[in-house]
């Protein structure tokens, strides 16, 4: 009677001890299932804005090819597709430049090529000489052979007058081009440009281009120094981007895409 006993409370104990151990298990699942399913989690904005970005550029295909030859210099384009599978009709022919630390892949994934493709204008980047997919080229040390080397860029993509966006280090490219030959540009669009200070009060002031000049608040150096040259050209308007460093368009992208959207707008 007494083994009896014992033994029957020790399978009781043993039930008691097994029914702990799998309530310890499985308590966390149902805590977390019960989390789960009473907590709306929100999405973050950067998810919220990726896929905004998603359904914007939807219709838009990045197409990527080359260009001359002793450099062969790489582009991309951003081409909107129809509803019925033909590309759209463009407005405006844009070409973007990139700074020293980038490519033409920061104006792809930042958005730009895709939102100026889809509000009508046909939109390029390239890799200048030296960066990107575009090998190095000794034969452009001088002003006047970045110059031709732009013309030649811009008969090649047959362009008629494009409007070159240029920030940065590509500078070097664009305000020889702009002074030289200004008038084969339908806008100019600065954003704190290299090279400015290399050239007098006098030839900025010869400029006849429609001139967008785009500089980040706390761009102190490139910033200040393009602006105090290029807002010697006659039809040019300044935009300061509140907060935003040198390469403000980074910094800033929604505002720099408003002001660059609504310049377009205006040269139609």
């Amino acid at each position: 009677m007494t083994m009896t006993l014992i033994r029957n409370r020790l399978v009781l104990l043993v039930l008691g001890v097994l029914v702990t151990f799998v309530l310890y298990l499985l308590l966390p699942a149902i805590q977390h299932e019960r989390f789960t399913s009473s907590v709306d989690i929100p999405k973050p904005r950067a998810m919220e804005e990726d896929m905004k970005k998603g359904q914007i550029s939807s219709n838009v295909t990045i197409l990527t090819g080359t260009v001359l030859q002793n450099p062969s210099v790489f582009f991309r384009e951003a081409v909107l597709i129809q509803k019925d599978g033909s590309p759209s009709t463009e407005k405006l022919e844009v070409i973007f430049l990139h700074g020293q630390s980038f490519t033409s892949k920061t104006w792809e994934e930042l958005g730009t090529l895709a939102l100026l493709s889809e509000s009508g204008h046909r939109a390029i980047a390239i890799d200048l000489p030296g960066y990107g997919e575009t090998p190095r080229s000794t034969a452009l040390e001088a002003a006047q052979s970045r110059v031709a080397f732009l013309q030649q860029i811009f008969k090649e993509l047959k362009f008629q007058r494009p409007v070159l966006v240029s920030s940065s280090m590509s500078g070097r490219y664009s305000i020889p081009l702009l002074l030289a030959s200004g008038e084969q540009l339908k806008g100019f669009v600065s954003i704190a440009p290299a090279g400015t200070k290399d050239f007098t009060t006098q030839q900025y002031q010869q400029v006849q281009t429609p001139t967008l000049i785009i500089y980040g608040e706390h761009d102190t150096a490139l910033g200040l120094q393009s602006l105090q040259s290029l807002q010697q050209i006659p039809k040019s308007r300044v935009v300061m981007l509140p907060g935003a460093g040198h390469a403000c368009y980074l910094d800033k992208p929604q505002e720099f895409h408003k002001v660059l959207l609504n310049f377009l707008g205006e040269l139609k």
